[in-house]
């Protein structure tokens, strides 16, 4: 496989009901961004490391690694206004013109499988997102007021989004749009197909409380 990167959005600073953001919540003694980390590290300890923050945020998170003896080696980027400036602040940082993936730093449980199947996709088809089914019923709203979408036509994106390095910088050389949700949709307007992967339930993005005592359960039942 060629060169790969991942870079790790870690967020905009949003708090969730607590003191400090959300990606340094501790989840069983550890800082939510660290397991993110550890898990792409663990995949491939070879592998260039990119973590975009708030510029804000670099002396909170250099601190916790000194606390936590925390030293998978890293690249911090500052982040920007949005996750689209984020992840363009992330991209520049890439050395090689391999595979990037873009992860959120609050999905601390990705498997090493999954990040494999993303990335040998990505390889094979140039841009690559893991997805899941829908359990719950879906309606979209109407002028009218609502109506049922069938949910076997629809599926859930997860991250990590994997691409081929030029490709992704093709995508950021496009204008920048509010409309923009992921990388994958900004892809999309080169006219490129995003391939899509089996993704895992147990990847969830921590954005609750709720979540926070999930992910405790997982990584428990894990050992």
């Amino acid at each position: 496989m060629e060169r790969s990167t991942i870079i790790v959005a870690g967020g905009s600073g949003k708090r969730m009901g607590a003191a400090v953001p959300k990606q340094f919540l501790l989840l069983k003694g550890w800082p939510l961004l660290m397991w993110t980390i550890e898990a792409f590290h663990r995949y491939d300890a070879a592998m260039q490391l990119v973590v975009v923050l708030p510029k804000d945020h670099h002396a909170t998170w250099q601190g916790l690694c000194a606390a936590h003896g925390f030293t998978v080696p890293h690249t911090l980027v500052s982040g920007g206004a949005e996750r689209f400036h984020s992840t363009l602040e992330g991209l520049n940082a890439v050395t090689h013109e391999g595979l990037v993936a873009v992860h959120d730093g609050v999905r601390p449980l990705v498997g090493t499988a999954l990040i494999a199947r993303c990335f040998a996709a990505a390889e094979e088809h140039g841009a690559a997102i893991p997805v899941v089914p829908i359990a719950s019923s879906v309606r979209e709203l109407t002028e009218e007021g609502s109506q049922a979408i069938d949910r076997s036509r629809l599926r859930a994106v997860q991250t990590p989004q994997c691409f081929r390095v030029p490709l992704l910088r093709r995508a950021f050389e496009l204008p920048y749009d509010p409309a923009f949700t992921d990388e994958a949709t900004l892809v999309e307007r080169l006219g490129m197909d995003v391939h899509l992967v089996e993704g895992e339930e147990q990847n969830i993005k921590v954005t609750t409380p709720f979540d926070l005592r999930v992910a405790e359960v997982v990584l428990g039942a894990q050992g």
